[in-house]
């Protein structure tokens, strides 16, 4: 039975105690703070009447789902396709898989806060020498000694060690968040891609088509003319040539757009056997996508969020480093029964009991300490490095979109031109070709340039569609780094 009684080495202890609830929450290492990064005032790409705006659907705000910038091109069949990668796509579950496994982690640091209890049975039988010197002839030699004990161990955190490490941990979890986004919003653009692209194909596949059957009515006058003596069989040789030229590339679209779709069967999750998409030419131009103020791109960028995440990460551990400096101490304490059999347990004798403080302080360790503190600072710099990068890096991706939107723009208009001379160009020479004046080599030529530029002009409307996926995934696609999870562990 405890006496109540203090005796010195109990004052001692209680001192001890007294001093660890004192020293709790003296934090060692930096505190964060958000590197500085100067966005630009506005974009220099940007037409002047779209800074400052901000893209949106043309539908309610409240009737569209959070992030689904798709929706701006108004195509119901990339609605359901986009529809299909949250819940099917293999890359993105494996991300989420990650995050889930960095979610863990924070509850593997933040169990540390909490003591640990453990307990413990043991019957160890055992025999005593003979010979051993002082042992009493009249003590049996054999034993068996049966224990039963419980034990608690518990480390303030003194120094902040535990929670710089639950900071990092939750730093991690939170990067690991953003990193999930900055996949979906890539899986989500390179559908939108992928998707136009192929639409691209079906535009230049109805081209071609319309060619084919041109040329073929062409090489039926040709035939006419040449069985009336009107023509030379060059004539008629061309003709084919020109067909079958343009049958050839008809073709060569079909691989082109198996290809695409069989990409986009991967990314909705589907087997590319078991996929098909109806043929939809591209027809439409783009809509118009104001970029917004370059400052707010700092928080609607994933990527961003993440590097930015990684350096509250690396910081926390500068932290931990720095803990290391500082004495270990640990409360601890252990209670149980033991005895020769398992009746001396209800005996008062057989009762251990033990309570106490200790302290431990690496005082030379060669400079491991120095190296792993160094170590932490040079991470946590190269994270410094790393935001900084991205951030660069974020406002030349819109920038380099900004710029292939304005320039296609131009382009679009001058190719547009240039098809209707073209077409121009071919009634002509048909027509003079017809009445005699002119050789089908004119023809041939004015057939091949109208082609030509009808293709470019496809050809310019697809990659003007893509250039507007690529600056909203620029942008974030919606992404708002508000959306972050705290990064504290779940249920």
């Amino acid at each position: 039975m405890m006496s109540a009684r203090k005796t010195p080495g109990r004052a001692a202890t209680w001192g001890l105690l007294a001093a660890v609830v004192w020293a709790g929450g003296c934090a060692v290492g930096p505190k964060y703070v958000r590197p500085a990064v100067t966005p630009p005032p506005a974009y220099k790409e940007a037409p002047p009447a779209e800074a400052g705006k901000d893209w949106t659907t043309a539908n309610p705000a409240d009737a569209t789902p959070r992030g689904a910038w798709w929706q701006v091109f108004h195509d119901q069949t990339l609605d359901q396709l986009e529809g299909q990668i949250d819940g099917a796509n293999q890359d993105l579950k494996a991300a989420q898989a990650r995050f889930l496994q960095a979610r863990a982690l924070v509850r593997s640091a933040r169990a540390a806060y909490f003591p640990q209890v453990g307990a413990g049975a043991a019957v160890t039988p055992g025999a005593q020498s003979g010979n051993k010197p002082l042992r009493s002839p009249l003590a049996p030699r054999t034993y068996t000694d049966y224990l039963v004990s419980g034990d608690v161990a518990y480390e303030p955190d003194l120094w902040q060690r535990i929670g710089r490490s639950v900071e990092a941990s939750r730093a991690d979890a939170q990067a690991s968040a953003a990193d999930t986004e900055s996949v979906r919003l890539a899986l989500h653009a390179e559908c939108a891609v992928d998707y136009f692209v192929l639409r691209g194909l079906d535009a230049q596949k109805q081209l071609l088509d319309d060619s084919v059957a041109a040329y073929a009515k062409a090489l039926q006058l040709t035939q006419s003319r040449h069985a009336g003596g009107l023509a030379s069989g060059a004539d008629v040789a061309q003709a084919e040539t020109q067909l079958e030229t343009t049958r050839a590339q008809d073709i060569d679209v079909d691989v082109q757009r198996a290809q695409i779709e069989h990409a986009i069967a991967v990314l909705v999750g589907r087997a590319a056997s078991a996929f098909s998409l109806p043929r939809q030419p591209l027809t439409a131009p783009p809509p118009a996508i104001p970029p917004g103020m370059p400052s707010q791109l700092l928080e609607r960028r994933p990527d961003i969020a993440a590097a930015e995440r990684r350096i509250v990460a690396a910081n926390a551990r500068v932290g931990v480093a720095a803990a290391a400096y500082y004495p270990l101490v640990l409360l601890t304490g252990a209670s149980g029964f033991e005895g020769g059999s398992i009746g001396d347990w209800f005996r008062g004798l057989s009762a251990f009991w033990s309570i106490g403080p200790a302290a431990a302080l690496t005082v030379f360790d060669g400079g491991r300490r120095r190296a792993v503190s160094e170590q932490a600072r040079a991470a946590y710099d190269q994270a410094v490095a790393g935001y900084r990068e991205t951030v660069l890096e974020a406002f030349e991706e819109v920038e380099d979109s900004l710029v292939a939107l304005r320039v296609l723009g131009n382009e679009a208009d001058t190719t547009a031109a240039a098809v209707a001379a073209a077409r121009r160009s071919l009634t002509l020479a048909t027509n003079r070709y017809r009445g005699g004046v002119a050789t089908y080599l004119e023809v041939t030529a004015a057939q091949t340039a109208a082609l030509s530029d009808e293709r470019t002009a496809v050809g310019i409307l697809t990659r003007r569609m893509t250039a507007s996926v690529l600056l909203i995934k620029a942008l974030g696609g919606g992404w708002n780094a508000a959306t972050l999870p705290s990064g504290n562990p779940g249920p």
